[in-house]
Order: C-alpha cells, then structure tokens, then sequence
C-alpha cells in the first residue's frame, strides 16, 4: 500500500495576540537559561525573585503604566490626610474663638494681644496653641464655607485616588495572569522537550504537583504581593515625606518601628522560607501517592492493601500538615508583632505630638494627620512583612517549577534533516548505550534488518529487548556506533522525521478522551472518513464497532472502561495501521488479553504488518513462529538469532526459553483439566492415545 505522503507546513503570519503569548513563552524560557539551576529546597530567594521578575519583561509599558497609576493614587491618598488636618484646624479654630468671645474677650482684639493676655494669666500652653494659629479672630466662629470647602475636597482626593487604585489593580492582574499563562506555557514547551529518561526518574503525582499547585501558587502569590508591595513601599515613602514636612522629631519616634520590623522579618523569614520548601515538597510527596493509589486501586484491593495504603497517607498527610502548620504559625507571627510595634510608635507619637502642640510647636490638626501618617506607615510595614511570607511561599514553588524548567532536555536536532517515505531498511551498527555509565547495557550490536521483514526480539526480563527499540526511536540517544534507517544515520534527522516513519503498538493501551473516530485518526489528523473505515475494516475494529449504538461516534471516558482489553487495543492497531509507517514496532501487544482475543489481534496485526518492517517484542514464543527473524538477547546482546526450526534445533538459549514456556502450558492445562473434573492432577502423561 501507497503511503501518503504529509503535505508541508505552511506557515502562516502570527496574530497580535499569538506574537506575544510567543514573547511571554520565549522570555520564560529566557528567565531558565539565565539562571543557574537552584538547590533542591528554596533557599535561593533573592536569584529566584530576580528570575520570577525577569519574565516581567515582556510587560514593561504595562508596568510603567502601573507604576505610573500606582504612584498618582498614592500621592493622593497621602495628601488628603494633610489636606483633612485643614478641617481639624478649621474646627479647633472657630471653636476657641468662640469660646474666647464667649468668656468677655473683646471682638476685634488681635491674636497678640490675646496671647499676651493668656500669658499674663499663666495659661502658657493656651497661648502657644492660639499663636500657632492663622488668620485668628475672636468671636469668628467656625468658618463652614472654608469648612466645606476642604471636605469636598478631601473627598475628591479619595475618590480619584480609589479610581487610580483600580487601574492600577486591573493592569496589575493583567500583568500576573499573562506571566502565569507564559510560565505555564513554558512549562507546557518543557515537558515536550524533556527526555524519556526525566519521567523514568519522576514520579508522575511529584510532576503534576510542580504543574499545577506549585504554578497555581506561584500565580496566587505575584497576583497577591505584586500589587501590596509596589503600594507599600510607594505610600511608606510618601508618607515618610509628608511625616518629615509636618515635624521631624516627629517622623524621627515614628521611624523606631523601622529597625524593630526588619529585626522581626530576618528573624522569622529566614525560618519560614525552608519551612514553605518542605511544605510543597511533602505537598508533592502526598499528591504522588494518592495519584498511585487512586490509579492502582483494583490492585490495591485485590492484595488488600488499602490499610497499608490509609497508613502511608496518614503518615505523609501528617509530614504536609506539620510542614505547613510551621510555616503558616511562624509567618502568622509577623503581622501581630508587626502590629505591636506599630501600635507602640502609634502611642508615642500621640504622647509626643500633645506635647508639641502645648509648645506650640504643632497645631492639633498637624497631629491628627502625623497620627494617621503614623498608623498608615506600621500598617504598610506590617502589610509588607505579612507580604513578604506570601512571597516567599511563592518562591519556595517558584523553585520547584524552575527545577523543572532547568531540568536537562533531549539533545538539539534543530540541525537535523528530513527523509522521504522509506523503505524500512534498518541497521545496528557496533551499537552501544547504558542507561548508567558504570552499568554498561549494550556493549557491541550491530543487527541488519531487510524491508518488510519482521523481526521478533525475545529474551528475559531485563535483557535489553524494549530498550533496543527504544533506541530505534530515539527515545534515548547511543553512546557509540549508529542506527540507519534506509542507510540515513539516525541521528542526522529530527526525531519528528524519525518517527513519521515509526508506529508504535505497545502492552498497555493509551486511548484519549474523544470518539473512537478521533482516537484513529490520531495517527493520522487529515485521514478521510473513508481511511478511518478503512482502517478500522482491516484491524477488525469495524466489527464491534457497528455493535455500539453510536458507533464510530461513540465518547470514550477517561478510562476507556466502555471498551474491553481486546477492543482497545484493537483501536490502537488501527490508529497505527492509518498512520502508515515504514518501521513498525509491537511491545507485547497482545499479553495482556486472553487467547481467543490474542488471535483475533494477530490477524489484525498481521494485516498492519503487511509490506513494512516490523520489530515484535514478545514473550509468548508461539506469536512470534512465522517471523523472518528472531533475536534472542541476554544482558543487552543478541546471543542467538534465525527462524523458529533454526533456533530450536540449535538446542540454545531459544530452545531453553521455548521448551520451558511447553512445560509450563503443559502444567497449566493438567491444572485446568483437573479443575474442571476431568481427569485427576498430573494424569496428562499417563493418558493412553486414542
């Protein structure tokens, strides 16, 4: 059969908004490459922030716009405190010129010659306060025109100043959620690009942990703490301003809190920050576990494992609630030490400032704005400290996810070439790989393999027989010598050219959430319904098919559990066979069902291997009878190797395997005998021959 032929890329112009998601993925990937990889636990937090802040750059006119948004608000909220001790005095004011009309002071009489009069009367402190005061005149009152006019004001100031703040917030979350988006992407890019050996090593729960809770964390706490701190910091600074403006013996008390919060912060987030590493390292741990029990639970059940299994949740359950009530408690400790030590600053500066304004020093509204400056500047520190923990439990994920992006990726092929159809001719040559530089595997292979043979590669446990085809596919790269495919090393193409040439039936079906149509035609996106049929007809999946009342429309779950074993892995036939490869490959394809299926799956994939050359892994000796060519390995080398009647008359490693599977079907079928009342156990060999 003709094998289609794919037709090219054609690239096509990026939208506006494709062009940046682009940009965020590159500066991602940027941010992996230029940082060196961090420990296993987050202690790095500085390069780490460095490097989460690097992926802002994609964003910078949006930051500026924040920063620009951000500090506008602020000067306005920090103005209005000023601009309200105007109404204060307003008040103070009218009131001690009324009561001074009020006690027989002369209208008209000018603020010298009250003060003087005061003074001779001994009310020292009375004076200073009316001498500080501006425009003063007795029997006035309260000025309720000016009055009005400074609370409008004030009111406008908040108003505009909570707009800003808004903006500010909307380009903040814009900000954020794209960052996320593009580290997820990154993420997304990495996992791709990572070599099969990656997976090998990590346990699938640890992985979905760092790609989900760990980048859900990371996205919460820049979502949360990005926004507080550029506020904190632009209205601790705006208001140490306004602070020194007012008085700055004043500002100098207000500013003891200083030294007292970072005190507070070295000594509690030096702690908390190893305490949130091992809060999602343990958090990662459980999710492992539970992902195993949860996908091996009928096997769980089956040994009736499912106290030990509760015993090992408990336990691991306990490890996170113990790493996490740490840090959680000693984070938590910040914002109420924090308050304490504004609360002191708050009293000493009400003590201070009545003692200014006795002297004159200060009018009372002064005060009422140094004390709202006050409380304002140890809530925004205390706000920072609580911010600081938030940002350091993102950092902790942070880490994890860089550990990801830094992990070592399959070798570049960006150089590699292409190759057209072939004819499926394969050749070892002096072939040698290891999966542990000190445990050598395949020392010296070299196999050659004609078009259209099919080749059965048997052996023990451990012999090298998935890892040959492993290798043919490139999942893992060669130490030494090479593989051709139609005389074209290997490793001169890309491996997406490689592997258009390669289809792969493996033991344990993998079908995706879709119809059955959808789960064919993804060895193949631009196959024609009548391909998909086609396909389908010559595997048999047409048979069972038309049994199901949707048919080929017919919605897979998740666990493919509408379908039996057979079916399924009839499904995954098809999707090969439509996918018209060179170079087949079985991996026990047909272990895991029983006999009558396992036929039916030998003549579907008869039919796939038809006219290209095929490898089959087996261990079931009688699969594999009418293979041109059999491989028996040991120990990553092919010991023996011929036709069935070649192999079994050289009485060698082929006979051994072979005669010990004949003895243990002998014994099995003296079991079933016996079981089903037959004959007596063990009177096979003694039945007389009819």
């Amino acid at each position: 059969m003709a094998r289609k032929q794919r037709e090219p890329v054609v690239e096509r112009e990026l939208t506006e908004e494709e062009r940046l998601e682009a940009e965020m993925a590159e500066a991602a990937r940027r941010g992996a490459d230029d940082w060196e990889a961090p420990p296993g636990k987050a202690k790095a937090l500085l390069p780490t922030l460095k490097r989460l802040l690097g992926m802002l750059a994609p964003f910078k006119v949006l930051l500026a716009i924040v920063f620009v948004v951000g500090t506008a608000g602020i000067v306005l909220n920090v103005i209005a405190p000023r601009v309200l001790a105007e109404a204060t005095n307003l008040i103070v004011q009218g009131l001690v010129q009324t009561a001074l009309g009020a006690q027989g002071v002369p209208a008209g009489t000018s603020q010298a010659d009250v003060v003087e009069l005061l003074r001779q009367g001994g009310q020292d402190d009375f004076a200073n306060i009316i001498q500080a005061m501006d425009g003063f005149t007795v029997g006035a009152g309260i000025d309720f025109a000016a009055l009005s006019q400074v609370l409008m004001l004030v009111l406008a100031l908040y108003v505009v100043a909570s707009l800003f703040q808004w903006v500010q917030g909307y380009f903040v979350n814009r900000v954020v959620q794209r960052t996320v988006a593009s580290l997820r992407a990154a993420v997304e890019d990495k996992v791709h690009r990572l070599p099969l050996k990656y997976y090998d090593s990590m346990q699938r729960g640890e992985l979905l942990s760092r790609v989900t809770n760990d980048l859900d964390n990371v996205g919460q706490s820049m979502s949360q703490t990005l926004s507080q701190i550029v506020t904190g910091v632009l209205t601790i600074v705006g208001v140490l301003v306004m602070m020194l403006t007012i008085n700055v013996w004043l500002a100098l008390i207000a500013l003891i809190s200083v030294p007292l919060t970072g005190i507070i912060l070295g000594l509690v987030m030096g702690r908390a920050q190893g305490l949130f590493a091992e809060q999602w390292k343990r958090t990662g741990r459980l999710n492992g576990l539970v992902e195993e029990s949860f996908t091996g639970h009928a096997l769980v059940k089956v040994f009736g494992k499912e106290r030990v299994v509760r015993e090992q949740f408990q336990e691991e359950n306990e490890a996170v609630f113990q790493a996490s009530f740490k840090a959680q408690f000693l984070s938590g400790l910040v914002f109420p030490l924090m308050t304490f030590v504004g609360n002191v600053g708050y009293v000493l500066v009400a003590v201070a400032g009545g003692l200014f304004v006795a002297n004159g020093s200060i009018r009372v509204g002064d005060v009422q704005a140094f004390i709202q400056y006050s409380q304002q500047f140890s809530q925004n520190l205390g706000q920072l400290g609580q911010t600081f923990t938030m940002v350091q439990s993102g950092a902790a994920s942070a880490e994890r996810v860089f550990e990801l992006l830094d992990a070592d990726e399959e070798e570049s092929d960006a150089d590699g070439g292409t190759i057209e159809a072939t004819s499926g001719a394969v050749a070892f040559e002096h072939v040698a790989f290891a999966y542990d530089p000190a445990q050598p595997l395949i020392t010296d292979l070299s196999l050659t393999v004609a078009p259209g043979q099919t080749v059965a590669i048997v052996g023990p446990t451990g012999a090298g027989k998935t890892t040959l085809v492993n290798l043919l596919m490139r999942f893992y790269e060669i130490d030494g010598g090479r593989i051709t495919l139609d005389g074209v090393d290997t490793r001169t193409l890309t491996r997406d050219a490689l592997r258009e040439q390669t289809g792969m039936v493996l033991q344990d079906t993998w079908l995706f959430g879709g119809t059955i149509r959808d789960n064919i035609a993804y060895g193949n996106p631009d196959a024609t319904e009548e391909q998909i049929h086609e396909a389908a007809r010559a595997t048999f999946v047409d048979r069972f098919v038309q049994s199901l009342p949707d048919g080929y429309d017919t919605v897979l779950d998740e666990e493919a559990s509408n379908l039996s074993a057979g079916e399924k892995q009839l499904v995954t036939i098809a999707r090969a066979f439509l996918a018209q490869p060179s170079v087949l490959i079985l991996d026990e394809a047909t272990s895991s069902v029983d006999t009558r299926t396992e036929l039916l799956l030998q003549q579907a994939m008869a039919a796939l291997r038809q006219d290209r050359t095929s490898f089959v892994i087996a261990h079931r000796l009688s699969t594999i009878r009418d293979a041109d060519l059999i491989l028996v390995m040991e120990h990553g080398d092919i010991v023996e190797q011929g036709s069935h009647v070649e192999l079994l008359e050289r009485h060698g490693a082929y006979r051994r395997l072979y005669d010990a599977q004949f003895q243990q079907a002998a014994v099995d079928l003296d079991l079933e005998d016996a079981i089903d009342g037959h004959t007596p156990t063990g009177s096979v060999a003694t039945q007389p021959q009819t």
